[in-house]
C-alpha cells in the first residue's frame, strides 16, 4: 500500500477496489473529478471540459484517449486518463498519463498507485517502453508518492506549448 501524503489526508483503508476501463455512464462523473483536480491544482478557470467533450473523445470509433476509473462500494472516487505516445528511438509505443486523481478523502490508500499499476500492466502486456507524465513543481505529495513507485524527474526536458493566439497565428502562417 502506498504511504499517507503527509499533511494532506491519513491511511485509508479501501474494501475492494475495484480499478476498471471508464464505461459510458461513468462520463459525468469523470467530469466532476476533472474539475475537482482542476481546482487542487489552483486553476479552476483554465477547465472546460464537457459531458459531451469527454464522451466523445472516450468513445468515438477509433479513440485517441483512454480511461480506467477507480470504483469503491459502487462509487467512483479516481481516474487515470492517457493516450498513446511513441519514441521514436526506443521504436514502441508508450502511455501519456494526462490526468491522475484520487479524491482527497481516498488518497493514501493505494488507489492512485493501483490505477498507475493498471496502466503498467498496459504497457508491459502491449510491449510498451514508457509510461510518463507531468506533475506541477509545487506539488510535494504527488512527486514525493512518483518516485516511491520509481519514477523518476527528466530534469534534462523543458516542456513547450502553443496555445490561443500563438497557435492561430503559427497554424495560419504563409508556408515556405
Amino acid at each position: 500500500m502506498e504511504p499517507p501524503l503527509t499533511g494532506l489526508c491519513q491511511e485509508v483503508l479501501v474494501p475492494d477496489p475495484q480499478i476498471r476501463r471508464v464505461r459510458e455512464s461513468d462520463v459525468d462523473a469523470v467530469v466532476e473529478m476533472v474539475h475537482e483536480l482542476a481546482e487542487y491544482e489552483k486553476a479552476p478557470h483554465e477547465c472546460h471540459l464537457t459531458s459531451e467533450q469527454l464522451r466523445t473523445a472516450l468513445f468515438i470509433e477509433s479513440p485517441a484517449l483512454f480511461g480506467h476509473v477507480a470504483e469503491v462500494d459502487g462509487r467512483l472516487v479516481g481516474f487515470a486518463l492517457w493516450f498513446l505516445n511513441f519514441s521514436t528511438w526506443r521504436g514502441t509505443h508508450g502511455i501519456y498519463l494526462e490526468d491522475l486523481y484520487v479524491k482527497s478523502e481516498m488518497r493514501g490508500s493505494g488507489l492512485g498507485k493501483a490505477l498507475l499499476t493498471e496502466l503498467a500492466g498496459e504497457c508491459v502486456r502491449r510491449g510498451f517502453s514508457r509510461l510518463e507524465w507531468w506533475v506541477l513543481n509545487w506539488n510535494a505529495p504527488a512527486i514525493n508518492f512518483y518516485k516511491s513507485i520509481g519514477a523518476v524527474p527528466m530534469d534534462e526536458w523543458t516542456v513547450y506549448r502553443v496555445t490561443d493566439e500563438a497557435l492561430d497565428a503559427l497554424g495560419t502562417a504563409g508556408r515556405v
